[in-house]
């Protein structure tokens, strides 16, 4: 499953990446570039960035069954639709999808929520001796 959040938080950067082509190809030609646009822009980046992060958490964490796929579904589907609503609700004008960004956001929140206890109760046995090079050995 952490291939599923891994996989959609380059994806995500992907498409982030694209939009921030057209943007920049709006300015370049003297338009404005609409603040809806870039605040989607900048919270599907962050969100993707995450997801990546979240995938190699998920894995440390050792995550397993419900939690595992709790995590990973709530978290993918928050950093997708909370802006592609912002888009689709603002840009294209269906407003009626702009509450829906609070349950988005919700999911987000509870993926979160999930991972935090998680590394509040979980010991990930890292308090031994190191070994190979340590950052006073230079």
């Amino acid at each position: 499953m952490t291939r599923v959040l891994k996989t959609s938080g380059f994806l995500g950067l992907t498409a982030m990446m694209l939009v921030g082509m057209y943007q920049h190809s709006l300015a370049a030609g003297g338009v404005a570039v609409p603040g809806w646009l870039v605040g989607g822009h900048a919270h599907l980046g962050v969100l993707s960035i995450l997801a990546i992060v979240m995938g190699f958490a998920v894995d440390a964490f050792a995550l397993t069954g419900t939690l595992r796929a709790a995590v990973t579904g709530l978290f993918v589907v928050g950093q997708w639709l909370l802006p592609v609503s912002v888009w689709v609700g603002v840009g294209f004008g269906v407003t009626f999808l702009l509450p829906a960004v609070f349950v988005w956001g919700l999911c987000l929140i509870a993926a979160m929520v999930v991972m935090a206890w998680q590394a509040a109760t979980t010991d990930l046995g890292g308090g031994g001796p190191t070994r190979g090079a340590t950052p006073a050995d230079d």
